[in-house]
Order: structure tokens, then sequence, then C-alpha cells
């Protein structure tokens, strides 16, 4: 006699417990797990290498195949195959009309390359990679055969094109001097979908950086060497791995019209620390100047007749200094127009004015140009 204990999942025949067999292979299918889908990746050992396909044990699911156009897109890499290797495939279709497992050795590669390329940036891990490309935006870097973008704003001190005019072609002049270097970086971005990597040499010393600067403090005085002059002011390397700017404002008390003038690259500076903000460092020279401005103080009022060259003009006026440092505006409104401004005022040439407004302390000054001098 037979019966079946449903709740059991058991035969009972001839008095003997015997496992349904619905229930043996509800277990078996339960310790091999599912069967892969497409889009998945897995793994086996190859048992046949042909000319035009590639047979790999999926057991238990069945046989793996790589053929077709997965053949032909893999065939760099099937050349090096052999069997008994363990290869790494992504599944096409989980079961074609042959009853086989179709799969493909470039799609799979290509997901593990992307899982690598999130992990990095996860791990910000500091890769070195080689310079294919520049553009007037950055460099090209290769990684895994699969081209990566670094924007010139990530690039370290050491990289980054200090072009004095801001001019494209020039940057694309100094970005193109590093094609064929390694650089270490860190990716910061990974988008499979889009096949986009960008990648930040800074990124990764920031930890570094911080260290540095930790060891100093607002109105330390330095040491440097002027490593980039540009429009708006120099830079100035400190110590290995960090550098401060010194800006045109900072440069001098006197008016400075270029930076070129006053610094060159390879210059010994001292100057003092004056901001630290977010890991980045600001300097003046100029404080460690005597301030011409308090000697002027004791020596000029408002009222007082003074000689002075024109060193600039601006939109509101002229730009005259009675003395090394000490400049005031002689106003556009005293001639009407900025053309009999230029008529009336050269120049380089000196004149007589009257100051009008003295503020010592506030480093401010307007001047008159004399009536009887007027033209």
């Amino acid at each position: 006699m037979t019966t079946k204990t449903t709740e059991e999942e058991i035969i009972i025949v001839g008095g003997e417990h015997i496992p349904s067999p619905d229930h043996v292979m509800a277990k078996y299918m339960a310790e091999i797990g599912k069967v892969p889908e497409p889009g998945e990746l897995v793994e086996g050992a190859v048992i046949k290498v042909d000319k035009k396909a590639v047979y790999i044990d999926m057991a238990p699911f069945g046989i793996g195949l790589i053929f077709g156009r997965e053949y032909q897109n893999a065939r760099d890499l099937i050349r090096h195959m052999n069997v008994g290797d363990k290869v790494t495939a992504k599944v096409v279709d989980a079961e074609n009309e042959d009853g086989y497992i179709e799969l493909s050795l470039k799609e799979a590669r290509q997901s593990l390359i992307w899982a690598d390329a999130e992990d990095l940036v996860k791990k910000k891990t500091i890769v070195e990679l080689p310079v294919k490309d520049a553009n007037k935006g950055g460099l090209i870097l290769d990684w895994q055969g699969i081209s990566g973008f670094l924007p010139a704003s990530q690039l370290s001190g050491d990289h980054y094109p200090r072009v004095s005019d801001g001019d494209k072609d020039k940057i694309l002049d100094e970005l193109k001097k590093l094609i064929g270097e390694k650089l270490s970086v860190v990716m910061i971005t990974a988008v499979p979908k889009e096949g986009k990597l960008i990648f930040s040499e800074k990124e990764h010393n920031q930890k570094e950086k911080e260290e540095i600067v930790a060891k100093y403090q607002l109105g330390a005085i330095v040491d440097g060497e002027i490593t980039g002059v540009v429009d708006f002011g120099a830079f100035m390397k400190i110590e290995e791995g960090l550098e401060g700017l010194i800006h045109i404002s900072e440069m001098d008390w006197g008016l400075v019209d270029d930076p070129r003038k006053l610094f060159k690259v390879g210059d010994k500076v001292k100057a003092q620390i004056i901001e630290i903000k977010e890991n980045k460092v600001s300097l003046s020279v100029k404080v460690l100047k005597e301030n011409p401005w308090k000697g002027a103080e004791k020596k000029y009022k408002k009222g007082d007749t003074v000689r002075g060259v024109v060193i600039k003009f601006n939109k509101y006026g002229a730009l005259a200094s009675i003395e090394e440092g000490v400049a005031g505006l002689v106003h556009i409104s005293e001639f009407g127009t900025e053309e009999k401004l230029r008529s009336a005022l050269e120049l380089g040439k000196t004149y007589p004015f009257t100051i009008t407004l003295f503020e010592p302390k506030e480093q401010r000054m307007t001047l008159s140009f004399n009536v009887e001098k007027k033209v």
C-alpha cells in the first residue's frame, strides 16, 4: 500500500518513508540556486574551443555557448583561451533553440570593468594613468581601454596651465605638453550608461594638503619661490605640495598694472599669510613693507596743493601719484568727458593738483586739477 503525506512531503511504501519526487526536485533546485537569467554574470570552465564557437561548462545548468557575433567581438580574448580556463561571461539567452545558454565575453568584460570603476570612485583609489590627448577643457586619460576626462580645473598646481590672459589656444598648448605623461589621479565619476569617466588629480592629495596647511597660521611669514605669474597675481611655492597666491593687490602699496614687472618664475620671495580658506593660502608681500600712507598722514591734508604724476586712466577718471604708493583719483566729472580728460592730462606727465579728500587710514584720496592749469 502506498500513501502520501503532503505535510511531511514523503511517500510511505510498504511501511518505508521515501521522499516524494517533487520534494527531491525542489530540494535539488534550492541547493543549486536559480537558473541564470539574461544580463547576469556567470562563471564556468572552457571545455572546447573551435573556429566558430567556445563551449563552457555551466553545470548544473547546462552548456554555455559563445558564437556568432559574440564570438567575433571577443576573438582577441578567445585567441588566448585554453580548455580548463575559468572565464566570466554575461548571459544573453538562458536557453536557445538548441538548448545552450548563450553567452557574451565582451559584455561581461565591460560589466566587470564598470563595476571596478564604481568601486574606485567609492574607495577614492589612486591610479596612475597615461595622458592620451588634450583639448581646451582638459586632458583625455586611458583607463582599461576606456577614455576618461580630467578637467583642467582638477589638475594639481604643478600641472595647471597658468596662462596669463586666459587664451584658450595657449591653454591647449600647455595641456598638450602633458601628452604621454602618467598622472596619479582619483576617479570621481563613473556613469556606465553614458560611458563617462571623470578624474581628478588634485582630489587625491587633499588629505595630505590639509596636513601641510595645518602647520601654518595666519600672520606667519614664509619664504618661497615663484612658480607662475598671471594677470591677477603670482603663485608661490611654500613647500612641496603647497602653493599660495599673491594677488596683484597684495604685491605692492603702489599701483601694479602687470605682475610680471615685479616677479618672474624662480624668484625667491618672502611673504606673509593673510588668509587660509578651504586649504587655499593667500599671501601678501606689501604688508612686509612700510605702508607709505602712514608717512603721508603726517605730510598732507585736505586743501594742500601737490604735484602728481598721472599713472593710469580708468572709467572714473585718472589716477595721479603724489609719491610712491600714494595716489588719488582725479574724477572725470571735472572734465565732462573722457576725451577732454585725456587731452588735459597725459599719462606719465606731472601736474599740480589740490587734495579735495584725504583719508589715509582708508587709503583714499581725491584730487582736483588746478583751475589755472586746465586746458
